[in-house]
């Protein structure tokens, strides 16, 4: 099999995946009540499933992303249980995932430049792995810093220092 069929049956089960997620989103808003426009994208190699435009939808995210992510796992677990395959799916609610992909890039920005220039190493809260991923990616484009995952989840943390 060449490259681009095996790039398009690879995209072609990315969209399949989006496709049922969709469904499955949708079919969750119908039992809530809740209003909201599906948009399903291909992006990174993964599917993006996006619900915006509706009432309530913050009730979707959460505390901190809490609901978005437990949704998101259940929402893997449907793809995977139609189509057999396991799902990396990315959920997003109200472009919540977007803005604290914004938030969590300064942050990491920032503070790999305090970092810089004061020599001493930073901890921060605990994170999700969404959330420590966008810090790691933000430090990785600061020369001169490094960062790492330490402890156990729940509260596993990014540790920024100097050094690369």
């Amino acid at each position: 099999m060449s490259k681009a069929a095996q790039d398009g049956s690879v995209e072609d089960q990315l969209v399949r995946e989006g496709d049922i997620a969709g469904d499955y989103l949708e079919r969750l808003l119908d039992v809530l009540d809740y209003d909201g426009d599906i948009d399903l994208d291909v992006e990174a190699g993964r599917a993006i499933v996006s619900i915006d435009g509706g009432e309530d939808l913050d009730k979707l995210v959460g505390d901190r992303g809490t609901v978005l992510e437990a949704l998101q796992e259940l929402t893997r677990l449907a793809v995977q249980q139609v189509s057999g395959n396991r799902s990396r799916l990315m959920l997003d609610v109200a472009g919540w995932r977007q803005s604290r992909r914004e938030e969590l890039t300064d942050l990491g920005t920032r503070t790999a430049n305090e970092v810089l220039d004061s020599g001493k190493s930073v901890r921060l809260r605990p994170m999700t792995p969404f959330e420590r991923k966008v810090v790691h990616d933000a430090v990785a484009r600061v020369k001169g810093v490094s960062s790492e995952s330490e402890g156990e989840e729940p509260r596993r943390q990014v540790v920024i220092f100097r050094g690369a």
